[in-house]
This record gives structure tokens, C-alpha cells and sequence, in this order.
């Protein structure tokens, strides 16, 4: 993306809250009269192609410390033997998982969350590496990866999850200002980032991914300049650079950073204009919404070849796999369902105890649903959306079929942001960070004004 062709001061009017679209229909429509009996069928319905690659992913709620900014299901314990517990009962859902799964599907792609997956100890992280591989066959290019925490990581757990076979890693930097890392209780110094990162380049990781995140306490342009030329200077293969929603009613411990601490919603915009100058500027391609890679890249390959992806994790490079989530929270994406596990500790070991996959809620697609998630997913993924071919896959008449959507997009396209051109939708470059406000004219929830969930801003 050229910077130079954003307008900001014109973006800045279409910044308002909306769904990420990692699914559709969004995890707000998920609901707990999804039965178990549908989750084991559409399993049974998607487990006769023995061809259909799997993805795992791996939800370890752990960490040592509170984050104030955080937004994932997690839990702060140094608790060595829950954890350990916990570690022992995602090996059984592993075990339940797999009596369910055709024996010959491959996993192509494996993610460990969180929480803090390397709070486990080395140990832990060997054991349960070890019974995932064991129990199930990977492709020879498996992108396997893992979130970490280079605070109290040593060595030993970066060679432990090389062992088992990870490749990938991508760690949580926020934010190199000491003020900054004070306000939101995560005290990370560059030297221990860089510490972490030369061991993982050492063992010959394949890709190292650093997330940022604008909108923090104390942050300033000065400030966020200095961290970005850091990240720049390290040279990760991906930069994610997130933006801060402060939403206490939904996470109460964002109580505990101060409002008046916050940047202006201009000061904000000005931190977003700058990490995309930043990167984009030391040649990071811009892969969409708050994705950066280097052009060489499986992600920016993917986005040039119109192959890119999305699931819970964000942008991803292995379309057409069932996901299935392991551990409390974790979300699975499989044929035409989703499904959601249960969220304590407790229902989790009694379920499981009891013979049966943690399901809590879900949601299965109906025909419009397919649809829709189709159009969603490619405009997120494509930045553009041709009419014909939707048509002709779906038997439908595009423009009949969404008329409300297309409709809604004539102030965007006044403002020359988006156009359409011979049955072609087309987020013109400078329109590129307002592609969750595209999508969103496709959601027949918003269409219908069926979805009441609070949603972080699009910008």
C-alpha cells in the first residue's frame, strides 16, 4: 500500500464499530440450542474425504500476569499443578477428537494460544507436543506455530517447541515505552524480545511474527515512532499492528487503565497512519486491516495470488481445512457448522469426564449463510468481489440478492473509495482499510438489524 494515496481525514469519517469478520455468521449469533447430536453429524458428514486437510487449534488460557489490555479468554495462575491438570485434560479432547476423525486426514496447519502457551514449562510443552504427534499424521509443509511470551522464557522452552516441531512463532510487543508498558502492567524490555527472537533464528524457525498495538496509554507519535524503527530494525517476517478497544463492560480489568491516559481518537489515527508508513516504507507489504508481511512472504503471496484466508486466528494461508479448537473457549470452523467450548475450567473437566467433546454453543450455515460467508470472506480476503462468478456458483442474481448492500455502498464509492465496474467490486487501495465496512453492507444480521453485539471500531 502507497500512503501516500490514503486519506485520512476522509477514512476517519467511516471509522465506527463492526465485526472483524474472522467468521460469519460472527460468534454473537452462536447459540446453546446448537445440539451435540448436529455437532457430531456434521463431523460424520465432513470426515469422508480422507483428502480434506485439518487444522488444530490449541486454546492454553494460562499466564503468569494481567495484561490490561487484554481481550482473550485467559487466566492468571502460577498454580503449577492446575496447569499441569489442564494440560492432561486437553489430551484427553485430544483422544475424544480423534475417535471421531477419519485416521488418514493430515493436519497441514497446528496453532497453540492463548493466554500464554509458553507459560507451560518446557516439559509440558514436550508432552503435549509429543501426544498431538503422535496421534496424528502432519503434511511435510505443516505451518505449526505458536504464541509466546519472552518474559520468563528460556532456551530450553524455545528448543522444546522445536522438537515437537514448531516452526513458527509470533510474540506480543505492544509497545518498547517503558511508561507505556507500566500503564498496561506488561514490562517487556527490548533486550529479552531480542534475546528470545535471536534463539528462535538460531534453531532455524521459519517465521517470526511481532504484534504492536496503537491506542494504549501514554502512547505518542514521538514514542510509537521509536518502537516501529525497533521493529523494523529486528526485521520479523510479519507485523501485526493492532488497534486498542477499550471496552471495560466487556473485560472489566480494562477498568484499570485510565480513560484520561488514552490517546484522542486523532492522536490514534495518527499512530495508525504512521505504523503503515513505518512498514510499508522499510517494504512490508500491507496484507489487510492490521496484517504486514515481507513480499516474499506465504501471506503476501497468498494476497497476490487471491489465496488468502480467514479464520478466528486472522489471516491465514490454508483455505479449505476443517479447524477444530481444543481447550475452554475454543472455536471450531468445520463444513457448515461452528461450535464454541465451554468456558470453565470445571464444565470442561466434567464434560470431558463424561465421554463427550466440551461443546457449549454453536451455530449451523443455512443456505444464505454459505452464501454470504463466501462473498464476506472473499471481499476480506481479495479486496474485491466478482459478481458473475457468486452468481453462477449460487444461482442467484447479485444485485436482486443484495440490493440493500450495493445500495449502502454509494457514499463510499462518491468518496471514490470503492467502485463497481462490470459486475466487479473493487476496494480501490486507498479504500483498503475500510474493508470491514464493505463487508459489513453483506450481513444479512446488520441488514436486519438482528445483531445487538458491542464491536470494536473498524479503524
Amino acid at each position: 500500500m502507497n500512503n501516500s494515496k490514503i486519506d485520512f481525514d476522509l477514512i476517519k469519517k467511516y471509522d465506527k464499530p463492526g465485526p472483524r469478520y474472522t467468521s460469519y455468521p460472527t460468534a454473537p449469533q452462536f447459540s446453546d440450542n446448537f445440539s451435540y447430536h448436529e455437532f457430531l453429524a456434521e463431523i460424520e458428514r465432513t470426515n469422508t474425504n480422507s483428502e480434506k486437510d485439518l487444522s488444530l487449534y490449541f486454546h492454553l488460557p494460562f499466564c503468569d500476569t494481567l495484561c490490561y489490555f487484554c481481550g482473550c479468554n485467559m487466566i492468571v495462575s502460577n498454580n503449577r499443578k492446575r496447569i499441569s491438570t489442564y494440560v492432561q485434560y486437553i489430551v484427553k479432547e485430544l483422544d475424544l477428537l480423534k475417535s471421531k476423525l477419519n485416521p488418514n486426514r493430515k493436519i497441514s496447519q497446528l496453532h497453540w494460544g492463548g493466554g500464554t502457551p509458553t507459560h507451560l514449562n518446557p516439559d509440558e510443552i514436550e508432552f503435549l507436543g509429543e501426544a498431538i504427534r503422535s496421534r496424528f499424521q502432519f503434511r511435510k509443509d505443516a505451518e505449526i506455530s505458536c504464541e509466546i511470551d519472552p518474559r520468563g522464557m528460556t532456551k530450553a522452552h524455545v528448543e522444546a517447541l522445536q522438537k515437537v516441531g514448531f516452526n513458527r512463532v509470533s510474540m506480543g510487543v505492544q509497545d518498547f515505552n517503558p511508561q507505556v508498558q507500566k500503564a498496561v502492567n506488561r514490562i517487556q524490555s527490548e533486550e529479552i524480545t531480542r534475546q528470545v527472537i535471536d534463539w528462535a533464528r538460531e534453531l532455524n524457525f521459519e517465521s517470526i511474527n511481532l504484534d504492536l498495538m496503537y491506542g494504549l496509554p501514554f502512547q505518542n507519535y514521538n514514542s510509537f515512532s521509536s518502537t516501529l524503527d525497533k521493529i523494523v530494525e529486528i526485521n520479523p517476517n510479519r507485523v501485526a499492528v493492532f488497534n486498542y478497544a477499550h471496552v471495560p463492560w466487556m473485560k472489566k480489568h480494562m477498568e484499570l487503565i485510565k480513560k484520561e491516559d488514552l490517546p484522542t481518537p486523532e492522536e490514534k489515527f495518527d499512530l495508525l497512519k504512521l505504523s503503515i508508513e513505518k512498514l510499508t516504507s522499510a517494504g512490508y507489504v500491507f496484507i489487510g486491516m492490521d496484517h504486514f508481511a515481507k513480499p516474499d512472504d506465504e501471506l503476501a503471496i497468498a494476497l497476490k495470488n487471491k489465496q488468502l484466508y480467514r479464520n478466528f486466528q486472522g489471516y491465514s494461508t490454508r483455505s479449505g481445512t476443517d479447524l477444530h479448537a481444543l481447550g475452554i473457549t475454543g472455536i471450531s470452523q468445520f463444513g457448515n457448522v461452528y461450535s464454541q467450548n465451554v468456558k470453565t475450567e470445571k464444565e470442561y473437566f466434567e464434560t470431558i469426564d463424561k465421554g463427550e467433546i466440551p461443546i457449549a454453543k454453536g451455530y449451523k450455515m443455512d443456505e444464505d449463510d454459505i452464501l454470504r460467508k463466501d462473498v464476506i470472506m472473499r471481499i476480506m480476503c481479495d479486496f474485491e468481489l466478482d459478481f458473475a462468478k457468486i452468481e453462477e456458483k449460487y444461482n442467484i442474481n447479485f444485485e436482486n440478492y443484495f440490493a440493500w448492500g450495493i445500495k449502502n455502498l454509494t457514499e463510499l464509492i462518491n468518496d471514490n473509495l470503492v467502485e463497481i465496474f462490470d459486475k466487479k467490486l473493487i476496494i480501490k487501495e486507498k479504500g483498503r482499510l475500510l474493508v470491514r465496512n464493505v463487508a459489513m453492507n453483506f450481513d444479512a444480521f446488520i441488514e436486519k438489524q438482528l445483531d445487538k453485539a458491542k464491536y470494536s471500531r473498524t479503524i
